[in-house]
């Protein structure tokens, strides 16, 4: 005698299980939207991890990459090209840098307590601009340590900022530096990092040297052809990098704002290290009179 196998009874979807977990056993018709209604949070859900690999979008609110990028400009940007090929000078690129620093807690009794920092400062910026770090790459955490030990025994000016934006009030503070101190830690400040995305102008990568003088760049002593239409200022005593010749260091970018002007860049801070790099600006959403490709996608022209 054959015995005929039971067919197993087709399982709900999840949404219509967890709709039974809570007591409610829909019909046979709200069982079936309910299994497309999942079916597309689904879909939706993994466009979105997606997107987020391969696009990021980005609103411009400064002046520095007129007349290329205006502020107010929304765009997206191509995340996916630089893991096949290695930026190149001319490139706008898109990358994280590191803004500022939060004071999250001082300790009582401490140098920067005694200055008058206070938890909720913004450092904006780390003091005395002339003194330098060796011609090594840096970043703002690095520029504050070097800081520190080149002011061990002395006083050193934080630029802060206080209060909420955009009515924060600008202090400058001098901190008294212990003979021993070697990093924010040592002057009684914790503190939290807060990176922003910036669009540049790549002009130089490692192993080329770069210069502005005349109002030009020139890197390896030539002027490049995608800057030969751009005027380079180097008149601010802040600007440390590029004034001079300037030799960028493998792994590292040396990146400018077309307006340069009212720019920050790397004439102030240095060099952007590879890993910090996002990707090009592919697709401007607003305003609407430029809507469409850019920076020579799909057609559109090169910048």
């Amino acid at each position: 005698m054959r015995f005929r196998r039971k067919k197993k009874k087709k399982k709900p979807p999840p949404i219509v299980r967890l709709a039974h977990r809570f007591g409610w056993y829909p019909g046979p018709v709200a069982a079936y939207l309910l299994g497309w209604v999942e079916a597309i949070v689904e879909a939706v859900a993994i466009a979105l991890i997606i997107i987020n690999f391969v696009t990021v979008h980005m609103y411009v609110p400064s002046e520095s990459m007129i007349p290329t990028i205006k502020p107010g400009d929304r765009f997206f940007v191509d995340r996916i090209s630089y893991y096949f090929r290695d930026p190149k000078p001319g490139d706008v690129v898109v990358f994280y840098h590191l803004e500022s620093l939060k004071v999250t807690g001082v300790r009582k009794g401490s140098p920067a307590d005694v200055a008058g920092l206070e938890p909720g400062d913004w450092i904006v910026y780390p003091g005395d601009p002339s003194l330098g770090v060796g011609g090594e790459p840096i970043s703002h955490l690095l520029v504050l340590k070097e800081r520190i030990r080149a002011h061990r025994g002395e006083d050193l000016v934080f630029t802060v900022l206080r209060g909420e934006f955009p009515r924060a009030v600008r202090l400058d503070l001098a901190v008294s530096v212990p003979p021993d101190a070697d990093d924010l830690s040592d002057l009684g400040i914790r503190y939290k990092a807060r990176y922003a995305r910036y669009v540049k102008r790549l002009i130089a990568v490692g192993g080329q040297t770069v210069e502005i003088k005349g109002g030009k760049v020139y890197v390896d002593g030539k002027i490049p052809g995608f800057a030969a239409a751009h005027t380079y200022w180097a008149g601010d005593p802040r600007m440390r990098y590029g004034v001079t010749p300037t030799p960028v260091p493998e792994g590292y970018y040396f990146v400018l704002g077309d307006n340069t002007m009212n720019s920050y860049d790397s004439r102030y801070w240095g060099f952007v290290p590879a890993r910090a790099f996002i990707g090009e600006p592919y697709f401007r959403i607003w305003p609407l009179s430029r809507f469409g490709p850019m920076n020579g996608y799909f057609g559109s022209s090169k910048w």
